[in-house]
């Protein structure tokens, strides 16, 4: 009874040691299509979720995969912390260890933030831009025909064509119609990775923070 209790305890080591060898390959695999797929220089931090890993590696469906590109620019605009994940993505065995291109997800997010300086580089010239995540300011001198005003705005922010808008409102000292004045738009026209689509953004403590997502999206070495 004795060495039957050793033999399983020592045939569970190994296979959590598999376990453990396997998912670090196809990890190391996942993290150089996904430096492919975004024009990385360097290599991602890949991780797969769920244990164990081997009966996802057999079966060659993986719930949820996660990534962090780091710091990436696009179309002129800075983004950090650009990370992500990637859903039901089907990815076989054979393709894995013979590195086939015929692995994708279902669905992939990305989210990534813009900083308080990249805010500030895009606003215009005499507006300056401040917030502590849950409200933004606008404050600073515009012109306003020949007079310089000095004034205080509220900011929301949206979703634009052609980028990200910051919207005056409840303008302090200058009438409604002086929010053109202050409202700017940064263009984020860059080709984002896994070509996901921007569909929303909030206000943080560090700028600005946005989510994307794509659908059937192929990760391809």
């Amino acid at each position: 009874m004795r060495k039957l209790i050793v033999s399983l305890i020592v045939l569970i080591i190994l296979l959590v040691a598999v376990d453990r060898v396997a998912v670090a390959g196809v990890q190391r695999d996942l993290a150089n299509r996904i430096a492919a797929a975004t024009d990385l220089s360097g290599t991602p931090t890949v991780t797969i979720e769920g244990i164990p890993f081997l009966t996802q590696a057999l079966s060659g469906h993986y719930p949820e995969v996660r990534f962090d590109l780091g710091t990436l620019t696009y179309a002129g605009v800075p983004v950090r912390n650009l990370r992500g994940a990637a859903y039901d993505v089907t990815a076989p065995l054979a393709d894995v260890l013979q590195n086939r291109a015929d692995i994708r997800a279902r669905r992939v997010t990305v989210s990534g933030t813009l900083t308080r300086a990249t805010i500030d580089k895009f606003a215009p010239r005499g507006v300056k831009i401040s917030g502590n995540g849950r409200r933004l300011v606008a404050s600073g001198e515009v012109m306003v025909g020949v007079k310089k005003v000095t004034f205080e705005a509220e900011m929301t922010v949206e979703v634009a064509d052609g980028g990200i808008r910051l919207q005056a409102e409840k303008i302090k000292d200058l009438p409604d119609q002086a929010a053109r004045f202050i409202s700017y738009t940064i263009p984020f026209q860059g080709k984002l990775p896994f070509d996901v689509k921007v569909t929303g953004v909030k206000n943080v403590a560090d700028g600005l923070e946005f989510a994307a997502e794509a659908s059937d999206v192929p990760l391809r070495g």
